[in-house]
């Protein structure tokens, strides 16, 4: 059972951990210690839903229907290039610091709908969470549950980890060009990702 569910956990942990799109938002709300527990929650419990789909058969239905992946692909790419575009405004326009950062405080709504468009907007979720994973699971020889609690542990450790580690880095963020850095490399990953969804 342990052999199984370290099986899962290692796959997973090898997948979330690239920097994509959805990490920087979990660091940078992070950062701004906004709706941590939220955000972390709702990345997490997305990445299991997606796991448990993909190692119960989820996958095939995805790979047979294409024309779901492309509309998550499009959608993800404006998103995408919005969310980027917003952050080069915030870089070159909004003189931003973590002491200024309290007064214009997102709400939760606002914050988890942006989450959750980065999670289930995002192609390359379905291609790795349901349909790589999902294979996977199929090459082991223990129970697949164990395999699907192991790779979703593996997110809500990496994301909680993620979102409540970032107050280390709090120190760098008090001056306003830390933040501007920041933006723009955000606006940058977010542009990157979306030429490659649609190029």
């Amino acid at each position: 059972m342990l052999s199984t569910a370290l099986q899962g956990f290692l796959v997973s942990i090898g997948l979330i951990i690239a920097i994509g799109a959805q990490n920087a938002f979990v660091l940078k709300q992070g950062l701004k210690q906004e709706h941590i527990f939220w955000i972390c929650l709702i990345c997490a419990m997305s990445d299991a839903i997606l796991i448990f789909s993909g190692v119960f058969g989820f996958g095939q239905v995805v790979q047979s229907h294409t024309g779901w992946v492309d509309i998550a692909k499009y959608a993800g790419a404006i998103f995408l290039f919005l969310y980027g575009l917003q952050h080069f405004y915030q870089a070159f326009v909004k003189k931003h610091s973590l002491e200024a950062g309290g007064k214009d405080e997102s709400s939760l709504l606002r914050v988890l709908l942006i989450c959750l468009a980065f999670t289930w907007l995002n192609p390359h979720v379905y291609l790795d969470t349901v349909i790589l994973i999902g294979v996977i699971s199929t090459q082991i020889d223990g129970d697949k549950t164990h395999f699907a609690v192991g790779a979703s542990l593996a997110s809500f450790i990496f994301f909680f980890s993620l979102g409540y580690g970032a107050k280390f880095l709090q120190p760098l963020f008090k001056d306003y060009r830390a933040w501007k850095i920041l933006d723009v490399c955000i606006g940058f990953l977010m542009w990157g990702i979306a030429y490659s969804l649609i190029s």
